[in-house]
């Protein structure tokens, strides 16, 4: 090739001009690899195949399959993969193995198989046992009293032969008193047979029965089911002469066509979640209704179906509603002062209103003392004045010295209460936030992930239940009226317990602990409780 064209020469090697070009300036300049340099020749086995190779030819005529050779190696000190064990094993013409029997596989330590949930299992012959879930029975008493099985059934909730749907639904509500993080954490729990008893069944279902019964629920279910949950503990928990309101993002961690991307405050950032909204008596510092079927552009007129179901159950629309500025829009506000429903918000920090508190004279501003104990900022000074956001006249209030870098404006529509009065009221409204952190962390709100599948807008509507449960258990122990459900839990409910079923009565006994004589103080243990779901036997709780 040499003298010819560099052209020519591209053209017998299959090269274009000007690649072949830019190979040979490579070349002057030793920009490419030597030329016919000679190859090193490496070592070919591998040693701790080779090491292993009889080994796992041994265990492979004892059956054994790719993972528990691989497992077995481990132990032995020669760890090797499954993918290294395949490998020699291919290498000696092994074929895979075909699926193989139970009684087939080699003897292995492993989790115990538990009975299958089914209530025609379900006997209650005498015995004796001990369960670590024996606080679970103190809910007992509600229970009965608001008549579980007959709510499950008006709410026409899912079940079936082995396991209804009452008995569903506490085995879904114990999960939530109790405080399990995830479904799948049930596992752990299983063969606790305090917890079956307490469901009415011989055996606790499982994490796969759990996901498949909430996916059965619709939002139609949820909704009448909450309904008829009102209907029993109106009386009780639901005053409704102030309410608290807000949304509350609950995080996917998979991948959804349908979920969208909602403001996540503890994560500062938008991710895929589910939006929910909340409603709390302020009184009874309880849930009273959930929403998690939200889709983006109708947050606005959440509002207005949470009042249209208020004036469902209660015949009213409520009284008093205090929520954040993003719960619904100037329209809205403008809905809620022509329907004569009372309001209390914050208004959104314009630079515009910005702008005029800052230049307020120091004389405008005047001062009020809030009657909060403990509170640190508890003399804050405000200004007030009419304001028209759309159409309406509100009054709206300038106020500092709360805490914050800049100032909050809160606008409403009760031109009858006190400065004071007003104040106060929205300061408290941090019930609702300190709820949430309490339902976040102790009734796991946020631990719905896509690997345990269990619909949102029911495990919201266990909250409202387990939330007005504990509230009612609150009000019967002294000292415990404002605790909140993680501290009741902590002292009261998380006791070990000694069950003895006999002919007539399943007994409980608590294992000593430091809080214990507040709970036989509670009137729990006055008399015997006839349970339906025990086939009529009596639940007697002693020290």
């Amino acid at each position: 090739m040499d003298k010819l064209p560099s052209a020519d020469v591209a053209r017998r090697f299959g090269y274009s001009a000007g690649g072949f070009r830019v190979l040979c300036h490579a070349f002057r300049r030793g920009g490419l690899p030597e030329f016919f340099a000679a190859t090193r020749p490496g070592r070919h086995d591998q040693p701790k195949k080779s090491r292993a190779h009889d080994q796992i030819v041994a265990l492979r005529k004892r059956n054994y399959s790719v993972y528990e050779i691989s497992q077995t190696l481990k132990e032995q000190g020669m760890a090797l993969s499954a993918t290294a064990v395949r490998e020699v094993l291919a290498a000696e013409g092994f074929a895979p193995l075909p699926r193989r029997l139970d009684e087939e596989r080699p003897v292995r330590i492993g989790p115990n198989a538990q009975a299958v949930a089914n209530v025609g299992d379900f006997v209650l012959s005498p015995r004796e046992f001990t369960t670590r879930m024996g606080g679970l029975f103190l809910f007992v008493p509600d229970l009965v009293r608001l008549e579980s099985d007959a709510l499950a059934q008006a709410a026409k909730l899912p079940g079936s032969r082995m396991v209804p749907s009452a008995h569903a639904l506490r085995a879904a509500l114990a999960l939530k008193l109790w405080a399990i993080e995830r479904k799948s954490h049930i596992m752990a729990l299983v063969a606790d047979e305090g917890l079956a008893l307490f469901c009415g069944l011989n055996a606790m279902p499982k994490k796969s029965f759990l996901s498949e019964y909430s996916s059965r629920i619709t939002p139609q279910k949820v909704a009448h089911l909450l309904a008829l949950w009102h209907a029993r503990v109106s009386g009780d928990l639901f005053a409704g002469e102030s309410l608290n309101l807000d949304f509350h993002s609950v995080p996917y961690f998979g991948e959804h066509p349908l979920v969208e991307s909602h403001y996540l405050a503890k994560r500062s950032r938008r991710q895929p979640s589910i939006l929910v909204f909340l409603a709390q008596d302020a009184d009874a510092q309880v849930f009273c209704y959930a929403n998690a079927d939200i889709r983006k552009g109708e947050e606005a007129d959440e509002i207005f179906r949470f009042i249209d179901f208020w004036k469902r159950q209660h015949g009213k629309a409520p009284q008093h509603l205090v929520f954040d500025s993003k719960l619904t829009t100037y329209a809205g506000l403008d809905r809620l002062d022509a329907a004569g429903i009372t309001f209390l918000t914050l208004r959104r920090r314009s630079p515009k209103l910005l702008a005029e508190v800052a230049n307020l004279p120091a004389s405008a501003w005047r001062t009020v003392e809030l009657d909060i104990p403990h509170r640190k900022y508890r003399n804050p000074r405000f200004y007030e004045q009419k304001a028209r956001p759309l159409q309406r006249a509100y009054r709206q209030f300038y106020i500092t010295d709360l805490g914050h870098d800049e100032p909050t404006i809160l606008l409403t529509n009760d031109q009858r209460s006190t400065i004071k009065n007003l104040f106060t009221r929205y300061a408290k409204r941090m019930l609702i936030e300190n709820a949430l952190a309490d339902a976040v962390r102790f009734f796991h709100i946020d631990a719905l992930s896509s690997s345990v599948g269990f619909k949102v807008d029911f495990d919201m509507a266990l909250l409202v239940l387990a939330s007005g449960l504990y509230r009612l258990m609150a009000r019967r122990m002294r000292g415990y009226d404002d605790a909140q459900a993680r501290q009741i839990f902590r002292d009261l409910i998380d006791m070990p317990a000694d069950v003895a079923i006999t002919d007539n009565e399943i007994t409980v006994r608590f294992h000593r602990r430091a809080h214990l004589p507040i709970v036989l103080a509670s009137g729990l243990f006055d008399k015997p409780i006839k349970v339906p779901w025990w086939d009529g036997r009596s639940l007697r709780l002693i020290q």
